[in-house]
């Protein structure tokens, strides 16, 4: 998409960004796919002139000496018809508008459609009930980290690692939007040489010299922005791991729930920017970590902190763990005893005056497992690879700690 840009400025002038035309750009060569249905729109007013089934791939036909970049459709509607509709039709020359049903239900009324067509555009549904059978939380938890999100826009998951924080964040963000909308979530991971050029924008070199380019953070932001009527979700994997003033810039200002939809100039470009309220951030940050710093309190001030812990105790993974010696008790009974002595050594964590609470061990070292695993012996790999390395830098001045923990996990398993 960047290259794009580049050649949109070449042949159209360097004054303007080209964001949408390099989106719609992209997307007509990219994104688009035989079985995707097209609506053909005159302008903002709500006339819609056909509606198509793509059948074929992008293709560029340089025989053609005009509009060469080719998609072939199978019109299936031609005319000229008003969809009555509250706002206007999006301003983009090309708009994804697959999670606006009630603008596909209005259209598909209008052009004599039945409701079963709907089915080739609707994402599968996802709800609370869903969020809570896949991640191990209860409802209590649940409803609180919801409210914390509505109303700061901005949260932070943290907690031990394997206690499923990038697993629950996207998922989170799917009971939200009551659908699996891929499109609307964009994840990116901080790092210490994450730069605002890297996130915002930034001169980049090319062939010829440098030009400005767009990050992620500012892309997805006029993503959502061109699409107020659904709710969009950043999310920052490893936040605590970059500068977030460094990351944010003059944006860190814009990114408090009170602030959403303000404008300030850009530091590369004169241009005013803001970040819409339909847009919602939230991050992960591992506790265990000993060579991060603590998060300053200016970011403090515009996060909500949201603990996890291991889900053990949950009913979510109570049920998984039946379900395991319901398909056969050996193996069912090794998995209860291993996760008796999981529970109680993170107990012994907890109460470690050098560790505490965030060096727990997360529920998702042993999810996912059938009993064939077990039998295959999976849970001894899991121990040896992945718990006992652990254990090791945990108690790393406390020999006797990590012998006595050793034994009780592979006698567990005995």
């Amino acid at each position: 998409r960047g290259s794009m840009i580049e050649e949109l400025k070449i042949a159209y002038g360097a004054d303007r960004k080209y964001t949408n035309d390099s989106l719609t750009t992209w997307q007509f060569s990219h994104e688009i796919k035989p079985g995707d249905v097209v609506f053909i729109k005159r302008g903002r007013g709500g006339d819609i002139l056909g509606r198509g089934v793509v059948t074929s791939g992008y293709r560029f036909d340089t025989s053609r000496t005009e509009y060469k970049n080719l998609i072939s459709v199978d019109w299936t509607h031609k005319g000229d018809w008003k969809v009555n509709i509250e706002k206007k039709l999006p301003m983009k020359t090309l708009t994804d508008i697959t999670s606006q049903s009630g603008l596909i239900e209005q259209i598909h009324d209008l052009l004599g459609i039945e409701d079963e067509a709907l089915s080739d555009v609707v994402y599968d549904t996802y709800a609370a009930d869903d969020f809570l059978r896949d991640v191990y939380m209860d409802y209590k938890q649940y409803n609180a980290l919801v409210g914390l999100l509505k109303r700061k826009k901005n949260v932070i998951l943290e907690g031990a690692p394997g206690v499923g924080k990038t697993f629950a964040a996207k998922r989170l963000a799917y009971s939200l939007m009551g659908v699996k909308d891929k499109d609307r979530i964009m994840m990116v991971q901080f790092h210490q040489s994450y730069s605002y050029e890297d996130f915002i924008m930034g001169h980049r070199p090319t062939e010829t010299g440098f030009s400005l380019k767009t990050g992620p953070f500012y892309e997805f932001c006029a993503l959502a922005r061109d699409d107020r009527d659904n709710d969009y979700y950043f999310i920052i994997d490893e936040i605590n791991r970059g500068n977030l003033s460094k990351i944010f810039g003059e944006l860190f200002m814009l990114i408090e729930n009170d602030k959403r939809g303000e404008e300030i100039r850009l530091l590369y470009e004169n241009e005013l920017f803001s970040v819409p309220e339909n847009l919602y951030i939230i991050g992960m940050m591992n506790t265990a970590d000993r060579s991060l710093a603590l998060l300053d309190y200016a970011l403090r001030r515009r996060f909500s902190f949201f603990r996890m812990y291991p889900g053990f105790d949950s009913e979510g993974f109570k049920t998984y763990q039946a379900g395991i010696t319901a398909k056969n008790e050996e193996a069912g009974a090794v998995f209860d005893k291993l996760i008796s002595c999981i529970k109680k050594m993170n107990q012994a964590i907890a109460e470690d005056e050098t560790l505490g609470k965030g060096f727990t061990i997360g529920h998702s070292h042993f999810c996912n497992l059938t009993a064939q695993d077990i039998e295959k012996g999976e849970l001894a790999s899991i121990i040896e690879y992945d718990i006992l390395p652990l254990i090791n830098e945990y108690w790393f001045d406390e020999p006797s700690q990590v012998a006595e923990w050793t034994t009780s996990l592979r006698n567990a398993l005995k």
